[in-house]
């Protein structure tokens, strides 16, 4: 398949956030797997036919035209390893001289585990939903706990190895993510690298029920990082 099959709904140009140390573009893919009812991105999920597809020539330029200043790209969903053109896509970015990050949820551990044998990824981001118990809640639908668990072992073997940069990320909120949680999660990835607490915001959500949960204060993240801190070589706290 072509690289043109893949759905890209949305391009922001600039980030000196997602992508740790360096300055990058982030691209949005359509689709995912799961169901997240706190999600950010609903439109891709649940309405992306009415969303402008942008076509990966105009990234690709865009990326080009850019390069004096730009590390690399970001590719988010949605769930980005549905896409079964991806590493082609990918291989089109690494070869004008980008590094590339990839954002995604640990489901398909065939494709991530094609991309890091290829050698097409510098840097993966894995979102841990919750602990093993609660992963269907958080994820919205049933999960096989045993693909993520091969996906978290993917990367930190990769990682650890130096072939990547790589960190677990949880969207914590009250409910679904609380103090022995976190001490769970843990115990589950002690030895990883990095693990990114990221608050939850409110405004928009799948699920409009969550749109009213309350977040974290900064106490209470600050409580849950100084839990995690012992199990990973870094924690920190995305506002």
């Amino acid at each position: 398949m072509g690289s043109d099959t893949i759905k890209i709904k949305g391009l922001q140009k600039t980030s000196l956030i997602d992508y740790p140390g360096k300055v990058c573009s982030i691209i949005f893919l359509s689709g995912c797997n799961f169901r997240c009812p706190y999600c950010q991105n609903p439109d891709l999920i649940n309405q992306p036919e009415k969303l402008n597809d942008i076509e990966p020539e105009k990234v690709i330029e865009h990326l080009l035209k850019n390069r004096k200043w730009l590390d690399g790209l970001c590719i988010t969903g949605g769930e980005p390893t549905l896409h079964s053109s991806l590493p082609e896509f990918i291989k089109r970015v690494k070869k004008k001289g980008f590094l590339v990050k990839l954002d995604t949820n640990g489901s398909n551990p065939e494709m991530l585990g094609h991309l890091l044998r290829n050698c097409l990824l510098d840097y993966v981001a894995m979102d841990i939903k919750s602990t093993p118990s609660k992963y269907d809640r958080a994820a919205g639908v049933s999960v096989d706990k045993e693909r993520i668990k091969k996906s978290i072992g993917l990367i930190m073997r990769e990682g650890n190895k130096g072939n990547i940069d790589y960190e677990f990320r949880a969207t914590v909120l009250p409910g679904l993510f609380g103090k022995q949680d976190a001490i769970t999660i843990g115990k589950w990835l002690h030895g990883a690298k990095r693990f990114s607490i990221q608050q939850f915001r409110p405004q928009v959500t799948l699920d409009s029920a969550y749109q009213n949960v309350n977040p974290y204060s900064e106490a209470g993240l600050q409580e849950l990082k100084k839990i995690m801190e012992p199990c990973f070589e870094s924690v920190e706290i995305r506002q």
